[in-house]
């Protein structure tokens, strides 16, 4: 069983916020794939369902940010489950808007959120780094990360929210790298084409010799006057 973990503010002011993009790719997974109704527990909501065989647990913290660890150690607990088992969505400011990096170990990077769940839990748990973007100064990350993505962002984020959905049981499964193509082929998908390059050349066209099977026989006349031209 896997507990996976999207990271956000409670309470509809913050629900669009860049720092809830964990909790909308939790939403988007739980309506596509049936889970059950939301339900508090844990410090948090928690959605229940399977991808296939395998059973896993939804949960958003709803201690706020700098507090998520101590909901997350509470579902641990109670299901019996260890770090490993553990996946957490996040908000990136390091990665551009859209893109998606997956995560096992290593530092917090200054994510609050993450810095709880390594208080609580350790570091070694997996993790799913949703690109918002950075500011451009330090100084100014915790207001950008509190506003709301706007209406040009909107694109992007519903296709990386589905791809996530798509590639969930995968993601569940410990399959990172079909995971990864399930979000690349809704933020980047092929595009559609003929399979040849530029335009098809002409075939080209060679003019039939003449026959001579119909030709009637030159008289005598023309056989001679062929012979002076």
């Amino acid at each position: 069983m896997k507990l996976i973990v999207g990271l956000g503010n409670p309470g509809q002011k913050y629900a669009r916020n860049r720092h809830n993009i964990g909790f909308m790719a939790l939403d988007q997974i739980a309506a596509d794939h049936g889970f059950g109704p939301w339900k508090s527990k844990h410090n948090g909501v928690v959605s229940e369902g399977r991808f296939g065989s395998d059973r896993a647990v939804l949960l958003k913290p709803e201690t706020f940010m700098n507090n998520s660890g101590q909901s997350v150690q509470a579902a641990m607990r109670f299901y019996k489950i260890e770090a490993v088992d553990v996946i957490v969505l996040h908000d990136e400011i390091d990665l551009a808007p859209g893109k998606v990096k997956c995560k096992t170990g290593g530092g917090h990077a200054g994510h609050n959120g993450l810095r709880s769940i390594h208080a609580h839990i350790g570091a070694e748990y997996d993790r799913v780094r949703l690109g918002v973007g950075h500011p451009g100064h330090k100084d100014a990350v915790p207001g950008y990360v509190l506003r709301d993505f706007p209406k040009a962002d909107e694109g992007w984020l519903d296709d990386v929210l589905r791809g996530i959905s798509d590639g969930a049981a995968y993601l569940a499964a410990g399959d990172t790298a079909k995971f990864m193509n399930a979000v690349a082929l809704r933020v980047a998908p092929p595009r559609s084409g003929t399979g040849t390059k530029g335009p098809a050349k002409k075939a080209t066209e060679t003019k039939p010799e003449p026959s001579t099977q119909d030709a009637e026989p030159k008289s005598t006349m023309q056989k001679l006057m062929d012979r002076f031209k």
